[in-house]
């Protein structure tokens, strides 16, 4: 029997008892995904620089990821499993409305149903009540963006743009394609967030650039090898 990774969003929400995370798994993973990188702008000059470093920068590059999910109700319906029950009530309606919820202010969802149904879940498994911290409405849940062990780093999503391709007797979607941009939030950006969760975040941005520059340690022998191949011998 064949296995797969499968890519998910993680959506970790401040005020439950216990903290239970919002999972959105892929249902098929993307084939093709834009990942992007932007310089941060130059140091200003002081008034008494007359020269100015030209490979200067202020901080790490700019991080992003792009890509495309496609959504079908008829597969999760034939595995016969839960969400195939779901999807044969709903659709794909409830894969779209977990991924709009994503870019709700926090105060939004532990407010509504999925913060009330989340809270009592973290009741259910023995959880013992938190004060309930004041979130200003503009502030947005933390989001992990997982794709595999090698890449799990801290997101805030950007755009998500839905395009409804089949519709049920009740109307509710039975095929989509949701194009989603993803920023990804840098350390220096976490140290202002708030919230229990803010630890863990941290947490995955060293794991990730760690392994990155492990990897390109790791890449060495490939240059090593160009090298030789350049040599005219």
């Amino acid at each position: 029997m064949s296995f797969y990774l499968r890519g998910a969003l993680v959506e970790f929400m401040p005020t439950p008892l216990i903290p239970i995370p919002n999972i959105i798994v892929f249902q098929y993973n993307p084939e093709t995904m834009s990942h992007s990188w932007t310089q941060p702008e130059a140091p200003s000059s002081g008034a008494n620089q007359t020269t100015e470093n030209p490979m200067a920068v202020t901080g790490n590059p700019g991080e992003s990821f792009s890509f495309s999910l496609s959504l079908d109700a008829a597969d999760s319906i034939a595995n016969g499993s839960a969400s195939g029950a779901l999807a044969s009530v709903s659709g794909v309606y409830s894969r779209l409305a977990a991924l709009e919820m994503l870019l709700y202010p926090s105060k939004a969802s532990q407010d509504g149903l999925l913060g009330k149904v989340t809270a009592a879940v973290g009741s259910a498994f023995g959880g013992t009540p938190a004060p309930k911290s004041k979130v200003p409405e503009n502030t947005i849940n933390t989001v992990l963006f997982v794709w595999g062990p090698g890449r799990i780093v801290p997101v805030r999503v950007t755009a998500l743009t839905v395009t409804e391709r089949l519709y049920d007797t009740l109307l509710n979607p039975t095929k989509a394609e949701a194009q989603i941009t993803l920023r990804v939030l840098t350390a220096k950006e976490l140290a202002h967030t708030t919230g229990p969760l803010k630890e863990v975040a941290g947490v995955a941005v060293d794991y990730t650039q760690t392994l990155r520059e492990a990897l390109a340690v790791a890449n060495l022998v490939n240059s090593a090898e160009s090298i030789l191949g350049m040599l005219p011998i």
